[in-house]
């Protein structure tokens, strides 16, 4: 998706209030209108992305950040379940996570995540890094205008 001035959704799955909190700061700084939906484990995930319960208006994004280690539902669940859902692997999943082990990263390639980042500690890296996604995923790759119908 090459974006205009088409608003694009994120979806942040992050129970780190600090690191929402970093992620909406950097967001601010962009040039490409978004708008960020956060959710804090992985059972709100897929009631968002399958819009149940009081997610039933969510808005389709057109990204998921996703940390692996949540509440509930784990983040590798959470992958696992949209990959395998006709109406939602075509949403990018980029994994944020504090974790480098080799284990880690291999089961979520594995399960088709799109990317895997490891959390940077200091303060400009982590805006780097979400400047980045963003840059890569809304100026760079063509991505599907809709992602429920098939072309």
């Amino acid at each position: 998706m090459k974006n205009g001035t088409k608003q694009v959704e994120i979806l942040l799955v992050e129970d780190n209030p600090a690191d929402v909190r970093l992620v909406r700061e950097a967001l601010k700084e962009s040039k490409i209108l978004n708008s960020l939906s956060v959710v804090e484990d992985g059972v709100e995930a897929m009631d968002f992305l399958r819009k149940k319960g009081k997610y039933a208006s969510s808005p389709r994004p057109h990204l998921i950040l996703l940390d692996l280690n949540l509440p509930r539902k784990n983040g590798r669940e959470v992958l696992a379940e949209v990959k395998s859902d006709e109406k939602l692997k075509r949403i990018p999943v980029v994994i944020m996570t504090v974790s480098d082990d080799e284990k880690d990263i291999l089961l979520t390639y594995n399960s088709h995540a799109n990317c895997y980042i490891k959390k940077p500690l200091n303060f400009d890296q982590f805006n780097k890094m979400v400047h980045s996604i963003e840059n890569f995923w809304f100026t760079i790759v063509c991505l599907p205008q809709d992602g429920d119908k098939e072309k």
